[in-house]
């Protein structure tokens, strides 16, 4: 997740599930380039893939990412976050 393109798709997919043609254009970049993005992302488990016919659709496979990408956003909707622990204490 760390490339704000990914975000984007992300993003997109907490709506639902997408075919490519709508990611690219959430994305606003090249084709190859957000395919590279896409795989990051599969290959990490954060989204799934399904073919269908000529196009190849995604849906997020790790839902907490939603919950996580929130937090960092709007940190003060979690305080339990963000409290300051002590390793070395």
């Amino acid at each position: 997740m760390g490339h704000p393109a990914r975000v984007a798709v992300i993003r997109e997919l907490t709506e639902g599930e997408k075919c490519v043609c709508d990611l690219v254009e959430a994305a606003g970049l090249g084709w190859s380039t957000v395919s590279r993005h896409l795989s990051v992302l599969r290959e990490a488990g954060v989204i799934a893939d399904e073919k269908r016919g000529l196009q190849v659709f995604y849906r997020l496979a790790l839902p907490c990412v939603t919950r996580f990408l929130d937090c960092l956003e709007h940190p003060r909707r979690y305080p339990e976050m963000h409290r300051a622990t002590s390793c070395c204490t």
